[in-house]
């Protein structure tokens, strides 16, 4: 572990302290320029011989590197190519990412992701991250101390257990934290060298892996219970004594487990759970945005979620809360969204197992009430027809259950449905969007969950807005460090859609879409850590930082990838 040393001098050069030289040099991502490494460097670090005789200039680089992803005929050959340049050199794949963020970021995150987490065992070339087993019992902190450097700010971690829309991925799971730090990296400018993923590798109880010979992660049955939670706890301990300024990101964790952890631990460390607060920020921006097409305030509006898991359970969270303050509440707050997992609507408090489902359940007099059944298994069709909801939402992971007799309905009674199929990758969408467009007349306001392509339909093109994550958690992450705040708090993740929604322009809606396009992904995230800064100190877990400083506060805690002057340590 060593330090990554930056200043700037007084032309407004970054200059950098490199503690390598020769081909250690060429090793290390964060350093390594290639063939951008001017002379009198190639000379002070002993590169002289090591490299080709043209100096390149990165725009050369870009060029080449381009050139290289391209010749990969799939999404998963060109992951790999992205995945060795990141390797490889840091700085030049930050910068072909924010020169490509919509062509490479379903490369580097989803859908393509998903496929290279299946596929770990079998495309893996280098390390990146750290992998705990329970096997570190008693030494986690130790093995934390492995990483490669020693000031990071920012860690997402996995059990691997729920990967995407695809479950239980072992080890392979790590592609994930690597992917969502990569899009921190890339959307709010946090230093790759402040940046840690990690998989808490706890066994696995996908069998397919197991019984395969280069399966790399740890051979046994998922551990559960008593053994798992220590686990778990030992590790948040080590985590704030190796690493105290960090904020800690639990990602794709099955439910259970991830209400526990983000419940138990979020007093005692600065953490959120993506999966449950950045999914439902920015389902209600997507709602939001709906709301300025329709006209219909969303304290008026009916809501149905498919998915009893985190990330529906989440969604209806901050749905009601957006909902009771604009002014509803009751019996009237508790019908506005309803909630059906597999076995159907959740009906009734005291009949569910799960607590996080319990609270969205419907009293059974509010059902009969409705035209629901109290005592049935109130289907996802007899819902619609009941409730007439003017958003439909899906977090399922279930291909194509809005059918068209569903949708049909949902639209036979409101003027614009708001159709929301969010599970990914893209082959666990609840429906495609040309369908949805297809069936409703073209009245449909779709967003999904993975990219797809704009849809033609009676001579109009509906631009399909990604609800992706990717637009909220670089912000409220980036906020919470520069606000130094000591919690990260359900109001940031309001205060990050509502600033969301907010980039959403006049032609976007226009264009049928209710979220911005990925290349305004960096003003976007600034936008969020200001409005996450602002509600951190207001609230009084943040430092107090005039409105007027802000903005420039934000903006000097932003990297960009441009090649710093090198110096020996």
């Amino acid at each position: 572990m060593y330090a990554y040393h930056a200043k700037r001098d007084d032309t407004g050069r970054i200059k950098v302290s490199v503690p390598l030289r020769g081909s250690a040099l060429l090793e290390e991502p964060i350093f390594n320029k290639g063939t951008a490494f001017t002379p009198e460097e190639r000379h002070t670090f002993g590169l002289d011989g090591l490299l080709p005789r043209h100096v390149s200039t990165i725009e050369q680089q870009l060029k080449r590197t381009y050139e290289n992803v391209q010749r990969n005929e799939t999404p998963l050959g060109k992951f790999i190519t992205l995945a060795a340049l990141h390797d490889r050199n840091e700085h030049l794949f930050y910068r072909l990412l924010l020169e490509h963020i919509e062509e490479f970021l379903p490369i580097v995150y989803t859908p393509t992701v998903g496929d290279a987490c299946c596929s770990y065992s079998h495309i893996f070339r280098k390390p990146r991250g750290l992998w705990i087993t329970p096997r570190d019992r008693g030494r986690i902190a130790e093995v934390l101390r492995n990483a490669t450097f020693d000031d990071v700010r920012l860690i997402v971690v996995t059990d691997n257990e729920r990967i995407l829309g695809l479950g239980d991925q072992g080890a392979g799971g790590m592609g994930i934290p690597i992917g969502k730090l990569a899009l921190y990296t890339l959307g709010a400018g946090i230093h790759p060298t402040q940046t840690l993923p990690i998989s808490l590798d706890v066994g696995t109880d996908n069998k397919a892996l197991l019984d395969d010979e280069l399966y790399l992660g740890w051979r046994h049955p998922r551990i559960r219970g008593e053994p798992y939670e220590s686990l778990v706890d030992e590790f948040v301990t080590a985590v704030k004594t190796v690493f105290p300024r960090a904020l800690l990101q639990w990602e794709d964790f099955k439910k259970a487990n991830a209400f526990l952890l983000l419940d138990r631990y979020l007093d005692q460390i600065l953490s959120f759970n993506d999966d449950i607060q950045g999914t439902a920020s920015v389902a209600l921006a997507g709602v939001m945005a709906g709301a300025r097409v329709t006209g219909i305030p969303l304290s008026e509006q009916r809501v149905v979620i498919v998915g009893g898991g985190a990330a529906g359970i989440g969604i209806a969270r901050q749905l009601r809360d957006a909902m009771r303050r604009g002014g509803r509440d009751g019996d009237d707050l508790a019908s506005a969204i309803a909630v059906l997992d597999s076995r159907g609507m959740l009906i009734d408090p005291a009949s569910q197992s799960e607590p996080h489902k319990a609270e969205f359940a419907w009293p059974r007099a509010l059902a009969s009430g409705s035209g629901l059944d109290a005592d049935g298994a109130n289907s996802l069709a007899s819902v619609i027809a009941a409730l007439k909801p003017h958003v439909l939402l899906g977090t399922t992971g279930q291909p194509n259950i809005f059918t068209e007799d569903i949708v049909r309905s949902m639209a036979a009674a409101v003027e614009q449905p708001v159709i929301l199929p969010f599970s990914n990758p893209t082959s666990k969408a609840e429906a495609r969007p040309a369908d949805l467009i297809r069936w409703t007349d073209g009245r449909a306001l779709v967003a999904t969950g993975s990219p797809f392509d704009p849809v033609e339909h009676e001579g109009k093109t509906h631009r399909i807005g990604q609800a992706n994550n990717v637009f909220v958690f670089p912000g409220v992450g980036l906020g919470a460090l520069v606000a130094e705040a000591r919690q990260v708090t359900d109001a940031m993740f309001t205060v990050a859609a509502e600033a969301l929604a907010g980039q959403v322009e006049d032609e976007d809606l226009e264009a049928f879409a209710l979220y911005p396009r990925l290349q305004k992904l960096r003003p976007i995230t600034a936008r969020i850590a200001e409005a996450v800064v602002r509600e951190a100190r207001d609230s009084g877990l943040g430092q107090d930082i005039a409105d007027a400083e802000v903005e420039q506060a934000v903006a000097a805690a932003m990297w960009h990838p441009d090649y710093p002057v090198l110096e020996p340590a």
